[in-house]
């Protein structure tokens, strides 16, 4: 019997590392790196036993290495046969999941300027790599693919074809991992998979898909992840007289512009406070009218979505909520849900206030047409299944 393949799976944010390590496609452990409390710390799960340790800097920056090394104290003894990361960049080239080679990563360097944020960090681990894992296969599993199968309506924006082709300049979509996920589960739970999908991934960064017949027709997020929903610190979807006048306002140059429409915006910019919704709801509750403004848009642009994309779909069977609002937030998804019932949408209050954080939760009422699901999302585990189930 062929040995299982070990897989490193890594998954780089703005403000956070993920690793998890895969034999197949089972889960042996995995390394939550963050700042707490302006701290660094890293969460790690090995074998069941889940330990908290505080970090030095260099810890939390050559964050591969120090995996390295806890293996090694842990006698764990694992080889690891190939690595998968998850990359977050516009463009066509990063359509499709694919070893990593020179050409991918001047590709990537190229494209840094389109979308730093969310490009450099990746590019960072990427290029330390190599010398960690000599003659390691290194796979970018893309977080785009998923969309790959947009119509046109869906895919172009109404600038001139010329520019559009020449530019590369689609509406991508990202979140694509997640969006696999959503739906394997949905998969191996329901049968057959309800056609017309609605998945609500609430979290820091948010999007909505909707998917039909289990593939995405359309998303939120377009040539970056910037465009689509209010997010913690993005701006979604805004008018470009609004962003031209705003740059020559502030005097900001298009990296300051970037910069700015990225981190500035969102929650923590109509708040004036903070892009932590459940600080914002605790805020509310004490009366603060700016939270509950910021609350109420966030809720209003989450809902418009799901209307348009009924319209879409002409129909839906499952809406779902997912990540960490999405998962965690009974309020936030009640909030969203109230008034819905006019499309057949109906939330069940006891079931919302139950819902289970390690499985799939139903919290429709009884008289809704609509099921409404709580999933936990996994994109680790769908990079391991990416990974275990292809051959590069």
């Amino acid at each position: 019997m062929a040995m299982e393949t070990t897989s490193l799976v890594i998954n780089i944010g703005s403000a956070s590392k993920k690793y998890a390590l895969y034999s197949g496609e089972k889960e042996l452990g995995n390394y939550h790196f963050e700042k707490e409390d302006g701290a660094f710390i890293v969460t790690e799960s090995y074998h069941d036993i889940t330990e908290k340790i505080s970090l030095e800097e260099n810890n939390y920056t050559n964050s591969t290495a120090f995996i390295i090394e806890r293996l090694k104290t842990k006698n764990a003894g694992v080889t690891i046969d190939q690595i998968g990361i998850r990359v977050v960049a516009p463009g066509t080239y990063f359509h499709t999941t694919q070893p990593i080679t020179k050409e991918y990563i001047k590709k990537l360097k190229e494209a840094l300027i389109m979308a730093p944020l969310h490009i450099a960090p990746t590019l960072k681990e990427i290029e330390l790599l190599p010398s960690l894992f000599s003659d390691i296969p290194i796979i970018a599993v893309s977080d785009s693919a998923f969309h790959a199968t947009m119509t046109e309506s869906a895919q172009f924006y109404a600038l001139p074809i010329e520019a559009i082709k020449k530019y590369d300049l689609y509406r991508f979509g990202y979140h694509g991992i997640s969006m696999q996920s959503i739906v394997r589960t949905l998969q191996e739970t329901l049968n057959p998979l309800p056609p017309k999908i609605i998945i609500c991934h609430l979290g820091s960064g948010a999007s909505i898909t909707a998917v039909k017949d289990g593939k995405s027709y359309d998303t939120s997020m377009g040539f970056t992840p910037l465009e689509g929903l209010p997010m913690g610190t993005r701006v979604g979807n805004i008018d470009p007289g609004a962003i031209i006048h705003l740059a020559k306002l502030l005097n900001l140059s298009p990296d300051e512009l970037d910069m700015y429409l990225n981190t500035q915006c969102g929650l923590h910019g109509l708040s004036g406070n903070s892009a932590d919704v459940r600080e914002l709801i605790a805020l509310e509750q004490k009366g603060d009218t700016n939270a509950k403004r910021t609350l109420d848009y966030f809720s209003y642009h989450v809902k418009k979505y799901i209307g348009a994309y009924i319209s879409a779909l002409n129909g839906l069977d499952l809406l779902v909520f997912t990540a960490g609002i999405g998962e965690r937030s009974l309020i936030m998804r009640e909030r969203i849900v109230s008034n819905l019932d006019g499309l057949g949408i109906i939330m069940n209050k006891e079931k919302n206030d139950a819902v289970s954080k390690d499985h799939i939760s139903f919290i429709e009422d009884i008289t809704s047409k609509v099921k409404i699901a709580v999933i936990k999302t996994n994109e680790m585990k769908e990079i391991a299944f990416a990974l275990a189930n292809s051959r590069y």
